[in-house]
């Protein structure tokens, strides 16, 4: 039985490859030797010219945000857009929500 395979992201190199999860092992840039990020198996890349998507996967991926499935549902709401990132972390300066929390708000009031 093989097990499921999840997503790695170099956020320098802007490249993302699925590969089977273990939590001991630290996954490593084929490209730049740098440590990859698990993103989780839900996760789909943006393009790799569409540089304002990887900033914001970057914001949320350091805020400790992932792309895992809960259930059927998929992931939940991520923003895709610099705009929306910056709509949710002004939300979570101003009202003291925690900023993972803030970034996953599907409506910012």
């Amino acid at each position: 039985m093989s097990h499921g395979k999840t997503s790695y992201v170099c956020l320098s190199c802007r490249v993302s490859y699925k590969q089977p999860h273990d939590r001991t092992r630290q996954r490593t840039c084929p490209n730049c030797a740098e440590p990859m990020i698990h993103a989780g198996s839900a996760f789909a890349a943006p393009r790799r010219r569409d540089i304002a998507a990887w900033r914001a996967l970057a914001v949320l991926l350091n805020a400790g945000v992932g792309f895992h499935k809960s259930c059927c549902g998929g992931p939940g709401y991520r923003p895709r857009g610099l705009r929306e990132v910056r709509e949710r972390l002004t939300y979570a300066r101003r009202s003291g929500t925690p900023v993972a929390e803030a970034l996953v708000r599907y409506d910012v009031p």
